[in-house]
């Protein structure tokens, strides 16, 4: 039986997707969706990464709703201070 839900994507654009949610009663994974398996450097011991095993309670499978609008071109210069309604960024008029 499927859990589905919406959840908002970033990569590779923003989109809402539909996706598997996993079974939150799962005796293998509690609920995660996977296990996850820290392995360590052969040569010194040392931490070198996690491997992720997917547990059979779900599918990482992904469906396109929507992809949604890009960002205007004035937004994406956040540090610049940019502001096509204001001079240098910051707005004189008041509040009111």
């Amino acid at each position: 039986m499927l859990r589905l839900r919406i959840q908002r994507t970033a990569l590779p654009r923003n989109a809402l997707i539909l996706t598997d949610t996993p079974r939150p009663d799962c005796r293998n994974c509690d609920g995660v969706g996977g296990i996850p398996h820290d392995y360590g450097d052969p040569a010194t011991g040392e931490y070198a990464g996690t491997d992720w095993e997917p547990c059979d309670c779900w599918t990482e499978w992904r469906m396109l709703l929507l992809p949604l609008p890009r960002l205007p071109r004035w937004l994406h210069r956040r540090g610049t201070g940019r502001d096509p309604w204001a001079p240098g960024g910051y707005s004189n008029e008041p509040p009111f």
